[in-house]
């Protein structure tokens, strides 16, 4: 019995792993999963600065908390901000 529960949850791990593999910017990361971020891209040298100025460049890890609409609560070095849909497809994990 334990063996099955076990191994219907390795089963379910493997499969949220496939699925994030698709994944290439924060608007469409999941929910509780730790990513590292691999660049800032975008054009606009503010956004880049504010991204920075919360701990978001390349190397560190970011976890999204919440999906709120066109907000994503995420979390970057133990903090917590509220982030657009904008910022979010500038980051690329």
């Amino acid at each position: 019995m334990e063996n099955t529960i076990f191994n219907k949850l390795i089963k379910r791990s493997t499969k949220s792993r496939s699925k994030n593999k698709n994944v290439n910017n924060l608007s469409k990361a999941s929910i509780n999963v730790e990513y590292n971020i691999k660049r800032i891209e975008t054009t606009d040298k503010e956004m880049v600065n504010f991204l920075f100025t919360l701990g978001c460049y390349e190397g560190e890890t970011v976890t999204v908390i919440s999906k709120l609409a066109d907000n994503f609560v995420i979390s970057v070095k133990d903090a917590r901000y509220s982030i657009d849909t904008d910022l979010a497809k500038a980051i690329n994990i």
